[in-house]
């Protein structure tokens, strides 16, 4: 048994921030509250933060194939130091994640490997090429958790269709990527006076309006529960929310690059900060922050993309997408919350509660019988980021050099202190 004392106890559930205590027995949470704390073994929080741990949706670990990038015992370092406590992780590895057998393989290295929790993604269809789908129904009895393609678009409308309307018979969620492949191919940032300054090959937001439209009406057509995992325009959240009221049993996301960074980050061709989607407007921005402060859009993720620097260390158009952020998750986050855009409970039902909900988790909470994953963070703690001390074997991130508030006092799974900052 282990009580944390003198704790500000963040509640995604009641969305509520206060001073009180939480007991921890065994790996389960037994209870907490305000008043005077029960004797035993403590931990004095001297007034810090604790939270739910994150669940972070979307994470790549490069096994198989690119384990140079990230194995499964680097990105568990990583997601313990950030807070992260149950990884659920992406398909698009070398070879992809679509048969029993490669999925019982990534199973089992994350249970040797990792020190947080690990859930796996398989993909939609075989190979991720968009034209036959996996056998959805073994692949969710070997422990899949949802289906998705990742970033490459099913094309094939059609193969879509029955893709969705067999996930629907068995009960999966699919997970997609909203884009019209045809726009956006080979674009390297979001179209406006920006890009073309910069001369570079740019995509407009409307491609993102475009291929949410076609995944809603094929949701309304197959009545598949679906997730989108990124929304980073303003143009696409009046479709969701319509389709949310509705009645459909669907979700979004958006990652934190979106929330906290836009398009004139990139600078004079930055390729740290070249992510797909590319980072947009400073109006959409704030739209999206807006989206997750009324709860339209669902999910914050880390979207933790490993990338080596042979890949970053080319010109702009044809450098590697994607940035590494297990580690960078919370302090970027924080960002929103020292500028008083989203309270600590509003962020945490974004990056805790929400995501465990939709994955079928019973993690994410401070009540009473849930999982003891568990973060303790100093909000205000300032530090400037240095890329070459995280825990990620790649160190591509666009916080380098960053000056952010909020570091990582502890990380708790199942009961077991896992980080130790």
């Amino acid at each position: 048994m282990t009580i944390f004392t003198n704790a500000r106890l963040i509640n995604p559930e009641t969305l509520t921030d206060d001073l009180g205590w939480l007991r921890m027995e065994g790996n389960v949470i037994a209870e907490s509250g305000t008043g005077t704390p029960p004797r035993g073994e403590s931990i004095d929080c001297a007034g810090k933060y604790l939270a739910p741990g994150i669940v972070d949706l979307g994470v790549k670990v490069s096994e198989p194939g690119e384990r140079h990038k990230e194995s499964f015992a680097s990105a568990g370092r990583a997601a313990a130091a950030g807070g992260v406590t149950t990884m659920i992780t992406r398909p698009d590895t070398q070879s992809a994640i679509d048969t029993p057998e490669v999925l019982e393989f990534v199973q089992r290295r994350a249970a040797e490997d990792a020190i947080v929790k690990v859930k796996h993604m398989a993909a939609l269809t075989k190979g991720r090429a968009g034209r036959e789908m996996v056998e959805i129904g073994f692949m969710l009895d070997a422990g899949a958790v949802a289906f998705t393609d990742c970033d490459h678009v099913v094309e094939d409308t059609k193969v879509l269709q029955r893709a969705l309307t067999y996930a629907r018979s068995c009960g999966a969620l699919v997970i997609g990527h909203p884009q019209e492949p045809g726009l956006s191919k080979g674009a390297a940032v979001t179209s406006g006076k920006f890009a073309t300054l910069r001369g570079l090959p740019a995509v407009s937001p409307m491609a993102e309006r475009m291929g949410l439209d076609r995944d809603l009406a094929l949701i309304e057509m197959t009545g598949v529960r679906y997730h989108f995992d990124q929304l980073t325009t303003a143009r696409a959240l009046p479709a969701l929310d319509r389709a949310k009221q509705n009645g459909f049993d669907v979700t979004a996301g958006v990652s934190i690059h979106h929330l906290t960074l836009n398009d004139l980050d990139v600078g004079d061709y930055r390729t740290f900060f070249k992510v797909k989607p590319p980072l947009r407007s400073e109006d959409d921005r704030l739209a999206m922050v807006e989206g997750v402060a009324s709860g339209l859009i669902d999910v914050i993720s880390s979207m933790h993309t490993p990338q080596d620097e042979e890949s970053k260390r080319l010109p702009f158009e044809e450098a590697a997408s994607g940035a590494v952020a297990l580690e960078t998750l919370l302090p970027a986050a924080l960002r929103l919350y020292h500028s008083d855009q989203l309270s600590l409970p509003q962020l945490f039902r974004a990056m805790a509660l929400n995501p465990a909900n939709r994955m079928g988790l019973a993690s994410g909470r401070l009540s009473e019988g849930a999982p003891a994953d568990l973060v303790l963070f100093d909000a205000d703690a300032p530090f400037v980021l240095d890329r070459f001390k995280l825990r990620s074997k790649s160190k591509n991130t666009p916080f380098d050099g960053a000056r952010m508030q909020g570091k990582v006092i502890g990380t708790w799974v199942d009961g077991l202190r896992v980080f130790e900052g």
